[in-house]
């Protein structure tokens, strides 16, 4: 349907979409400037005909096509490229037939005569076969992700069981075997205590009851001579309890312990990201150890000024800059009425009154008005945000061309940017202003997790 529709918009002259439709009497209709020039090039000839029929006019009025003109700038309004790779079919539309295009920005369907084509002019369009075709695509995809994502998470869990119980096993055979030992030293110290009892038998049965008194204090000597050394200290040591055995690291808060034991293998996890103060607007403040900037109502802080620097937005960018791989990030913002996060590109102009939006190399989320959200985009997108914010997610896959934020308290998705990054990218932190009545005094944050 499309490749039709811009056929009946094509000059058989130029082969390109009317300008400045006129139509002969034979209501064939070409571009005013390409049928002139093609009478012209006829002068010689004396007769001036209709490059489709070859009909002739003596003295051919050319008139121009209002409604056609009409079709061709709504149809030129609308992402050529988008129209040209849509499959279509026809739908009620009151009226009209309805395009079928999908406006993948907004979600929504489209139609090409009772839409306004230059409100999704920016906007990424596709035919609504193309879009349910990517979706089944995407969802395919995001299925591979999302098993791989828990495979993984099962397989350290299950790496992390073995190898518990490996400890479990070898803790249980090194204590068994320190009581078999400690069962070995009580047996051979009661053998030497029974053989002492058997001395003071034997000793009394040979001799009378004086004899053996008059005798017992050096035979007492010599029993303990012989066993006392061997018992002294050793009877705690033959206390067959379980003492020694480690059960505190298999009880307690066991869930916990291996949560704390993967984190170290999962990835990503909040980054610890610093903040630049090269880059820094001077009526900001930085933390000592650049994790938290706040707007100062002094007066301007004494920094020497340089290309690096803000000198209208108050803003400041983070320290490391992203040309690969996967990155994550939380951002505190408890309590505040105004902020900006997201990305920037690194070569992106920080002089002046700057328009944060992706065709300026912003890539941004903003709160505004107190409790409104918004994606910084041209225009700006209404972000669904059913409760204030104190904690945000940046996530982002550069390979993949994804930024995405989350509300980091339930991981909830907020908006993708999905963009073909051209160069390195830092990530982009405004606390806004701050007001003499108190409001958004509160600073900005980057959240770091500590294990």
């Amino acid at each position: 349907m499309a490749c039709s529709l811009k056929d009946e918009l094509l000059c058989s002259i130029c082969l390109s979409i009317y300008q400045d439709p006129v139509s002969l009497g034979c209501e064939h209709y070409f571009c005013r400037r390409c049928i002139t020039e093609h009478w012209v090039r006829q002068e010689a000839q004396g007769a001036r005909d209709c490059p489709e029929c070859r009909r002739t006019f003596a003295e051919p009025a050319l008139a121009p096509s209002l409604k056609l003109a009409n079709i061709v700038e709504r149809y030129s309004a609308f992402p050529l490229d988008a129209i040209l790779s849509a499959r279509r079919a026809a739908r009620p539309c009151q009226a009209h037939d309805k395009v079928k295009l999908f406006c993948l920005t907004d979600r929504a369907l489209l139609c090409f005569f009772c839409d306004e084509p230059a409100l999704h002019e920016q906007h990424q369009v596709t035919g609504i076969d193309d879009a349910f075709e990517e979706l089944q695509s995407s969802t395919k995809s995001l299925r591979t992700t999302i098993g791989e994502a828990f495979e993984r998470l099962h397989r350290l869990l299950r790496e992390r069981q073995k190898a518990m119980l490996e400890e479990l096993e070898a803790d249980t055979a090194r204590t068994l075997t320190d009581i078999e030992q400690k069962v070995q030293r009580y047996s051979q110290q009661l053998r030497r205590v029974q053989e002492g009892a058997q001395i003071l038998q034997e000793r009394l049965a040979e001799t009378d009851r004086h004899t053996f008194l008059a005798g017992v204090a050096s035979l007492s000597e010599r029993l303990l001579s012989c066993c006392l050394p061997r018992l002294k200290g050793k009877i705690h040591e033959t206390n067959l309890t379980y003492e020694d055995f480690p059960t505190s690291k298999y009880t307690g808060p066991l869930q916990y312990t291996i949560w704390k034991s993967l984190f170290q293998d999962i990835h990503p996890v909040p980054a610890a990201l610093t903040l630049d103060p090269g880059t820094a607007h001077q009526r900001l403040i930085l933390s000592d150890d650049c994790t938290i900037v706040a707007y100062g109502n002094l007066h301007p802080q004494p920094l020497q000024d340089s290309p690096k620097r803000f000198d209208v937005e108050v803003s400041v960018l983070g320290s490391e800059a992203f040309s690969s791989g996967v990155h994550y990030w939380e951002v505190v913002v408890a309590e505040k009425t105004q902020w900006v996060i997201g990305l920037a590109h690194e070569a992106a102009s920080r002089k002046g009154s700057i328009q944060i939006q992706p065709s300026r190399g912003f890539y941004c989320i903003v709160m505004h008005d107190g409790n409104q959200y918004s994606a910084c985009t041209e225009p700006w997108t209404r972000l669904n945000v059913r409760d204030k914010l104190d904690k945000v997610g940046v996530f982002l896959d550069y390979d993949q061309g994804l930024l995405i934020f989350y509300n980091a308290d339930d991981m909830s998705w907020l908006y993708t940017f999905r963009e073909k990054f051209p160069g390195k990218l830092c990530s982009y932190f405004s606390p806004g202003q701050s007001h003499a009545n108190g409001k958004n005094v509160q600073p900005l944050r980057i959240n770091t997790v500590r294990i």
